[in-house]
């Protein structure tokens, strides 16, 4: 550090804030990750697009929104949207018109299984993160999460 060195250093308290976070953002992703890879033989990355898919009204999406949801490159999900399809658990198909846009469709065998995974991954939610706090806690976590992710990405439109 420099006299001319204006970086904004964390106080002790704001470093044991960031530092909790970031074993949390480390952790908690891994260990839901071994519950579903264990359980199901589902990635969370695996099993989030199939449970944003089980979600939408017909079970489609367009490509680009689920990546846009989850954070991901079109080409990671694309990988992914591949082994899932291999799997049975659902289906991509050109959309109509100009450009090149796909739809996701989650089939019957997806929606089976997106039901059947998710009572166990819910329970383990709920026990690494949920119980383990209050309703203040709960409201505060949420609303923190909202902040973070808007000062991310101020545009985001799901999530």
């Amino acid at each position: 550090m420099t006299a001319e060195d204006d970086t904004p250093w964390l106080t002790p308290e704001e470093r044991g804030a960031w530092l909790a976070v970031a074993a949390l953002m480390v952790q908690l992703p891994t260990a839901l990750d071994a519950q579903l890879e264990r359980d199901s033989g589902l990635s969370m990355f695996e099993y989030m697009v199939l449970s944003v898919l089980s979600e939408q009204p017909d079970r489609t999406m367009q490509m680009t929104e689920i990546a846009r949801f989850a954070s991901s490159s079109l080409s990671r999900l694309s990988h992914t949207a591949k082994r899932l399809e291999n799997a049975g658990y659902l289906t991509r198909r050109q959309v109509p018109g100009g450009g090149r846009r796909t739809n996701a469709t989650l089939t019957d065998a997806g929606y089976a299984k997106v039901q059947l995974t998710a009572p166990a991954h819910v329970r383990e939610v709920r026990r690494l993160l949920i119980d383990t706090l209050d309703a203040d806690e709960i409201r505060v976590l949420a609303g923190i999460g909202r902040k973070v992710v808007h000062a991310i990405d101020p545009d985001r439109k799901c999530g």
